[in-house]
């Protein structure tokens, strides 16, 4: 079975182009906004100014989330992309000059990974083309941490022509 062939580099920005203008249409047609780093996920969700928290039916579950005004249709209710971790997840109600929101922070409990979409069913976006922001070394947990500095370590050593970690344990 042959390979599809690779576009040219103009292709290539075109097909881009018309992927993200077709995940912004589809991400502008939520009741909600969202970002997300690697590690959480924080959804805005604008409501009438006259509600207050006792009008709001929000449940933050390990696998669902369901923000909804009561006796009204949910805003929000499905099951999510992946796990969170309950107890580092919260919901605010905050007064802006539009009026009110939600501000829901999902704390993910697989940590180190990029969300397609917040609920199953909803549009998705491409989690390749995500730009990570720099962190420091000294926030990210020890494991990957480790292999962080490991990778930085080989690549300065590459560089100097000299054998990679594992290169130097294959030799001994």
């Amino acid at each position: 079975m042959a390979d599809a062939p690779e576009l040219s580099p103009s292709d290539q920005k075109a097909a881009d182009a018309a992927l993200h203008a077709r995940e912004a249409t589809e991400q502008a047609s939520l009741p909600y906004t969202w970002t997300q780093t690697i590690r959480d996920l924080d959804l805005t969700i604008p409501i009438s100014a006259s509600l207050k928290g006792r009008d709001l039916d929000i449940s933050l579950q390990k696998s669902h989330l369901k923000v909804a005004i009561r006796g009204q249709h949910p805003i929000i209710d499905g099951e999510l992309h992946k796990h969170i971790k309950v107890d580092d997840s919260t919901w605010t109600l905050e007064t802006t000059p539009a009026g009110k929101e939600v501000s829901v922070h999902l704390e993910k409990a697989g940590g180190m990974e990029w969300w397609a979409c917040v609920v199953k069913g909803a549009p998705e976006i491409d989690t390749t083309k995500i730009v990570p922001e720099n962190s420091k070394l000294s926030e990210l947990d020890g494991e990957t941490r480790g292999m962080v500095e490991k990778m930085m370590f080989d690549q300065r050593q590459k560089e100097k022509g000299l054998p990679t970690s594992d290169e130097s344990k294959k030799a001994e």
